[in-house]
C-alpha cells in the first residue's frame, strides 16, 4: 500500500506527495531550554526520528530540523531565580537536552538552530509583514494583525473569536485586536535585548520557528511536526505569519503527536506539570529504565493517541516511575531474552548479527512479517502496530528454537538454525527502523560489571550445588532435601528483589537484569 499520512490541516489521511529518492524537509518544534528535559520533551523527537528512519528506509532523502528556543520570558524568569544569565542557563539546559536525545538513540536530527542566531532574519520578516499590512508597530512592540489574515484559525478549524475565547490572551492596550500576537517585544531593564527599527527588544516565540524553518528548509515544508498542545497558538500563528509573508503554503503535512497522560494514586486523571510536582525528568527516568526501554515505551502506541503513563504516586519515593513504564519494561524483556538466546545459539551478539536482505524460508510467519510491518508504518506511521509485528516475530523465532532444541547442544536440530537466525535478523532490521537496539543497559545494580558478574556466578554456583545435592536424596520427604530446595528458592527470590532474573536452561543457569 502507498504511504498515507494524516494532516491536521486537512483532517484526513492523504497519500504522501513525494516519491522515494526525492528530498523531504521536516521541521519539529523543540524545547524552550530553561529547565532539565522531562519525558514529555522526548515524545516528539523520538516519534519524528522514527518517521525519518522509515522515510529513509523507503528511499527518501530527509532533512530533519529541531529548533532550540534560547530566549524567552520563561528563560528570563528562571535565570533570575537561579542567579545566572539567560545565556548560561540556555547552554546548560541545551546540553542536557542533547544528552537525553543521545540516550534515547535520537540520531536523525540534522540541525539544531538557536533562536538567538536568527534574529536578523526575524527582524527582516517583521519588516516585510509590516510593509504588506499584516503587522504593525506599537510602543516598541510589533504585533501580527489577525484581522488581516482571512483564513486565520484554519489549522485549528475555528474562527478567531472561538480561539480567543478558549485561550489565554496577553492583554495590552497596544493591540488593535485582543487576539493579535507579538512578533517583537520591547525589552525591560536588565533583560536580553537586540537592536531593531522599533527599539531594543527580543523576538516573540512564534516568529522564531517561521524564520528558522524558512532559512534551513525553504518556504514550504513537507512535514511540520510537534505536540498537540502546540497546535494553538504556536502553530496557528506560525502558519499565519509564514503564509502572509511568502504567499505560499507553509507546510504540506501538519503532524501532531498525542500528549502524556497519567493518574494519581487515587486513579484521578492528572496533567504532568511542574506546579503539581509530577514532572519526570529524563535523567531520573533513566535511573530506572534504560534509554532503549523509554524509547520503546513512547513508540508502543500510535503517535496521534495519548501516551498512557498509568498510575503514579509521584510523592512516594517507592514509586519513582509510573506503572505504565514499569509494564513497558517487563514487555521489553521479551526482546532481551531473544538477544540472550541469539548469543547462546549463534555464538555472536545480536548487535553483530548480519542483516539478511530477504527471509529465505518457507515459514509464512517470517516471510510475511516485513510486509505486515510496512503496512502498519505506511498507515500514518503506526508504530504501535509495527511493535505488535515484532512481538509476533519474537514468538515465532522462539518457537523455532524451542521445537528444534537449539538451546541444547546435545539435542539440537541444527538444520533449523538458519531459519532461527533469519528470523532474528529480520527482527533486528525492523527494530532498527524504529530506532530500537535491544541493548538495554544494566541499571538495577551498582558496582563494576565484573564484580556483579562474579558475585552472581558465585550465587548461581551455590544454588546449583544445593540443587544437585538435593536431587541425590531419593526420599522427597527427607527434611534435608526440602531445606536445600527451599534455599535455592530463597536465592532466586532475593535476586529477583534486586532486579536479577535467573533462567534455568538446558546448558546451565543464566541471569539477566530485570
Amino acid at each position: 500500500m502507498p504511504l498515507n499520512v494524516y494532516s491536521t490541516l486537512s483532517r484526513k489521511k492523504e497519500p504522501f506527495h513525494k516519491k522515494p529518492g526525492e528530498a523531504v524537509s521536516m521541521y519539529v518544534c523543540g524545547p524552550t531550554v530553561y529547565k532539565p528535559s522531562h519525558i514529555g520533551h522526548m515524545v516528539g523527537p523520538v516519534i519524528f526520528d522514527t518517521v525519518k528512519r522509515y522515510l529513509t528506509y523507503l528511499g527518501y532523502k530527509v532533512t530533519f530540523v529541531v529548533n532550540i528556543t534560547d530566549v524567552d520570558d520563561k528563560l528570563i524568569v528562571r535565570a533570575k531565580e537561579l542567579g545566572t544569565t539567560v545565556k548560561e542557563l540556555a547552554e546548560k539546559m541545551t546540553a542536557d537536552y542533547l544528552d537525553c536525545l543521545k540516550k534515547l538513540n535520537v540520531t536523525g536530527i540534522d540541525e539544531f538552530p538557536r533562536a538567538t542566531d536568527h534574529i536578523p532574519g526575524m527582524i527582516a520578516m517583521m519588516e516585510r509583514l509590516i510593509a504588506k499590512g499584516y503587522a504593525y508597530a506599537a510602543g516598541g512592540d510589533v504585533y501580527f494583525d489577525i484581522s488581516k489574515d482571512e483564513d486565520y484559525g484554519k489549522l485549528c478549524n475555528r474562527d478567531p473569536e472561538q480561539l480567543e475565547a478558549g485561550s489565554r490572551i496577553e492583554v495590552t492596550d497596544k493591540k488593535r485586536n485582543p487576539g493579535d500576537f507579538a512578533l517583537w517585544k520591547g525589552s525591560k531593564p536588565g533583560e536580553p535585548a537586540w537592536e531593531s527599527p522599533w527599539g531594543p527588544g527580543r523576538p516573540g516565540w512564534h516568529i522564531e520557528c517561521s524564520v528558522m524553518s524558512q532559512a534551513l528548509l525553504g518556504k514550504t515544508l513537507d512535514i511540520h511536526g510537534g505536540g498537540l498542545d502546540l497546535q494553538f497558538p504556536h502553530h496557528e500563528n506560525e502558519l499565519a505569519q509564514s503564509e502572509s509573508d511568502t504567499g505560499v503554503p507553509f507546510a504540506r503535512f501538519w503532524m501532531h503527536n498525542g500528549l502524556l497522560k497519567l493518574k494519581d494514586k487515587e486513579g484521578n486523571e492528572a496533567k504532568m506539570a511542574g506546579s503539581l510536582g509530577n514532572v519526570l525528568n529524563v535523567a531520573d527516568a533513566l535511573k530506572q529504565v534504560p534509554g532503549d526501554v523509554l524509547r520503546f515505551f513512547l513508540l508502543k502506541s500510535h503517535y496521534r493517541t495519548p501516551i498512557d503513563l498509568g498510575i503514579w504516586d509521584w510523592k512516594n519515593p517507592a514509586t519513582p516511575i509510573p506503572n505504565g513504564m514499569v509494564e513497558a519494561r517487563k514487555a521489553y524483556q521479551t526482546f532481551e531474552r531473544l538477544v540472550d538466546l541469539v548469543q547462546r545459539i549463534s555464538g555472536s551478539t545480536f548487535a553483530d548479527l548480519s542483516l539478511i536482505p530477504a527471509v529465505t524460508t518457507d515459514r509464512p510467519e517470517l516471510t510475511n512479517a516485513r510486509q505486515r510491518f510496512r503496512e502498519h508504518m505506511d498507515d500514518d506511521f503506526n508504530t504501535g502496530g509495527a511493535v505488535g509485528v515484532l512481538f509476533e516475530l519474537v514468538n515465532s523465532v522462539n518457537k523455532i528454537a524451542h521445537d528444534a532444541k537449539l538451546d541444547d547442544p546435545a539435542k539440537a536440530n541444527n538444520s533449523e538454525k538458519p531459519a532461527f537466525l533469519a528470523g532474528a535478523s529480520l527482527i533486528k532490521e525492523l527494530a532498527g527502523i524504529l530506532g530500537l537496539t535491544f541493548r538495554a543497559e544494566q541499571t538495577s545494580l551498582g558496582g563494576g560489571n565484573e564484580m556483579i558478574a562474579g558475585l552472581l556466578q558465585l550465587l548461581i554456583d551455590l544454588r546449583n550445588s544445593l540443587r544437585n545435592e538435593a536431587k541425590k536424596i531419593a526420599s522427597k520427604d527427607d527434611p534435608a532435601r526440602k531445606v536445600m530446595f527451599d534455599q535455592t528458592d530463597v536465592i532466586r527470590k532475593r535476586l529477583a528483589e534486586l532486579g536479577v532474573t535467573l533462567e534455568d536452561r538446558p546448558g546451565g543457569t543464566g541471569w539477566r537484569i530485570g
